[in-house]
């Protein structure tokens, strides 16, 4: 037993020590990971949400379109190397919402042109008057626009050979093949501009026939580059916009939302503060009222406070405001446990069972009560990451993941690291008088003698 304890002893303090490397400093790049994730609420920056026209799709496929609309637009975030935004789809009414937020990026239209929804180049011709209107052409007896919805998703960034300027290259699909020989047929001589949202990038002349590919000049290197990533990065099926009575208007967000990056730090400190306070009271109760047993539960709840930060950055976890407020509940959590095993073994102890005696009865007796209350706990933090994914409540999900880590940590820190503390303690007689553990010697009843075997 004794030799199985300082196995324990050493497991429990090389993954302290491997946790502690990788958290302090903060910033220290493990695994890939540089620091803590912060969300929308401590960090800063855009909350956008656009409703979904899917009035021109096939009835039964909207679950499928929104699947795809929802992985065209994280693909373009990333590609712009934003790693901590999140996309959500809500259900809403008969219709679909896209839930958008983007730490970090305070500025809002900023925030719209990252997420690349006026990434669409639109092709344009004048009409007599001299106004660009929509180039369009007829495939299988639909009038369509030619625009990058029809490009393959290889476009690339080259040079003029003559100019050095950059070039944005490109193919067409089958379907922008027959619109576009159509339309450069039609406009031989005359301009076709080029458009991105409403600013005209280059007009001009068509002096061949383009079918397959074509190149458009006009951007700064930068400009070509990221228009690049985004447009390979997959195009939107449906148009995102919103609906006002009852006519869409398209690339305007239903609703939009900076948060300031100063309220994520003033929640930062405040959250900080006040964690550090409720352990400070933790502490505090733990040692007066339970004494070595109690100051054993604050190493492990050291313990399991670096160990719980180290998943949240390793796996990553982004930490919102609630979901501190989980990490908070967690520890209160982890204590309960403690408690309910140190309350088991002073009953032991008054009863006049050794010390050895006592911690063993003390964990068995407990594990009943800590294993059904957390199993109750998971099940709440389950049915509230659901419930948070099918609402679009990132919140209530954020802080039911992280009390839901911190619960299952728990378990293990009150049953392996505390218990091998106390064992190593008690098998050593290092302390053996009962009032060090929270029971006064005239209150033991002197009946029993037994001890265990270590």
């Amino acid at each position: 037993m004794r030799s199985r304890n300082i196995y324990l002893l050493i497991f429990i303090l090389a993954l302290f020590g491997f946790t502690l490397w990788s958290i302090v400093p903060l910033d220290r790049n493990v695994f890939g990971r540089e620091n803590l994730r912060y969300g929308l609420d401590l960090k800063g920056g855009s909350y956008l949400v656009y409703q979904a026209d899917l009035t021109q799709i096939e009835p039964g496929t909207e679950k499928e379109i929104m699947d795809g609309v929802k992985g065209v637009i994280e693909r373009r975030i990333n590609a712009l190397g934003i790693t901590e935004s999140t996309v959500q789809i809500q259900k809403h009414g008969e219709g679909y919402n896209i839930v958008i937020q983007i730490p970090g990026i305070a500025d809002i239209e900023k925030a719209k042109e990252m997420v690349g929804l006026f990434a669409v180049l639109e092709f344009r011709e004048q009409d007599a008057e001299g106004n660009w209107i929509p180039a369009t052409g007829t495939v299988n007896g639909q009038e369509l626009i030619l625009s990058s919805q029809y490009f393959k998703e290889n476009t690339s960034v080259g040079f003029d050979p003559w100019t050095s300027e950059p070039l944005l290259l490109f193919e067409w699909d089958e379907t922008g093949a027959q619109l576009s020989k159509q339309i450069t047929t039609r406009l031989l001589g005359k301009q076709l501009a080029i458009f991105l949202g409403d600013n005209l990038i280059t007009a001009p002349r068509v002096d061949s026939v383009i079918e397959d590919r074509g190149q458009i000049e006009g951007l700064s290197l930068v400009e070509a580059q990221e228009l690049s990533r985004l447009l390979n990065a997959g195009r939107i099926k449906v148009p995102l916009g919103k609906w006002v009575d009852g006519e869409f208007q398209p690339n305007v967000p239903l609703y939009e939302r900076t948060v300031d990056a100063t309220l994520g730090q003033d929640s930062i400190q405040k959250s900080r503060l006040a964690a550090e306070i409720g352990i400070a009271l933790l502490v505090i109760f733990m040692l007066a009222y339970y004494r070595l047993p109690g100051l054993v539960a604050c190493l492990a709840l050291g313990i399991y406070g670096v160990i719980l930060l180290a998943i949240f950055k390793l796996i990553p976890i982004t930490l919102t405001l609630p979901g501190v407020a989980g990490f908070v509940v967690s520890f209160g959590m982890a204590v309960d446990a403690n408690v309910l095993i140190f309350e088991r073994m002073k009953e032991e102890l008054r009863a006049g069972r050794s010390l050895a005696a006592a911690v063993e009865a003390g964990f068995t007796r407990a594990w009943t009560a800590i294993r059904d209350s957390n199993i109750t706990t998971f099940i709440a933090c389950f049915i509230l990451i659901w419930l948070g994914g099918e609402l679009g409540a990132l919140m209530v999900r954020g802080f039911a993941i992280t009390l839901l880590l911190g619960v299952a940590l728990s378990m293990f820190t009150a049953i392996t690291v505390t218990r091998t503390f106390l064992r190593l303690i008690v098998g050593s007689q290092v302390v053996t008088n009962p009032a060090a553990y929270g029971v006064p010697l005239s209150t033991v009843r002197n009946t029993h003698n037994d001890r265990l075997c270590w």
